[in-house]
């Protein structure tokens, strides 16, 4: 796949969110809403003094609504990697949406553009999940796969337990990315909300990339973690 055929993708992307969004301006019983959210902002218990953050933000409607998704890692010596996301989301169910858009990689010495393509909800047994196809120039396709559950153990006192994978089809030496299953993250955090829109947090993460992105870059790490959630 050519960068010419991205470029059209990011037009009609745009495209298509100002004719859907000009559609709703006068309704008033549908009117423009926006949410900033930051899932986890925290740092972890290492040597290298590891900040991590995992937000989004979103404006418009019901149905339409503009997403940009971020989430990354800076230690002491810098920015180790951030992954960036551009989408138009559609609601095409109850508690369900199809995102269409692009996302941009950046590790320390290298970046990566790529189209995707992603669904977000609520699963059954109320697990929230989010599963992103992403491809791109260089003819490597990538599955991340997000999913987590809260448990009320009060009202305010809340377990979240987490999981990520990644997988791609082709290796990406730049990228410190390898064939097949590529990373692995799993979590436990426990919150304490003392308003809905503010709470604190600890908990564990533990992260191991396998394959060939094991031999560019061999992580297999236990970290305690401190952090806060907030939206608004």
């Amino acid at each position: 796949m050519k960068t010419s055929g991205i470029k059209p993708l990011i037009w009609s992307l745009g495209l298509l969110t100002i004719v859907q969004l000009s559609l709703h301006a006068d309704m008033n019983d549908d009117p423009l809403l926006s949410m900033v959210k930051m899932d986890r902002l925290e740092i972890l218990d290492d040597r290298e003094n590891t900040q991590k953050w995992d937000g989004s933000i979103w404006i418009g409607y019901d149905l339409n609504k503009i997403s940009l998704y971020s989430e990354g890692e800076h230690t002491s010596d810098g920015l180790e990697s951030s992954r960036n996301e551009l989408l138009y989301t559609r609601a095409i169910f109850p508690y369900w949406d199809i995102q269409a858009g692009i996302a941009y990689d950046k590790s320390t010495n290298a970046s990566r553009k790529w189209g995707e393509v992603a669904l977000s909800g609520l699963a059954p047994y109320y697990f929230e999940t989010r599963a992103v196809v992403l491809f791109n120039a260089e003819g490597n396709w990538g599955l991340r796969l997000d999913a987590e559950y809260e448990l009320l153990l009060t009202q305010k006192l809340i377990i979240t337990p987490s999981l990520e994978a990644d997988f791609y089809t082709k290796d990406d030496p730049k990228m410190h990315l390898g064939s097949g299953l590529s990373s692995l993250e799993a979590g436990v955090r426990i919150r304490y909300e003392f308003i809905r829109e503010f709470a604190p947090y600890i908990g564990v993460e533990w992260e191991k990339t396998f394959g060939q992105t094991y031999r560019f870059d061999p992580i297999n790490d236990l970290h305690a973690v401190f952090g806060i959630t907030f939206w608004f």
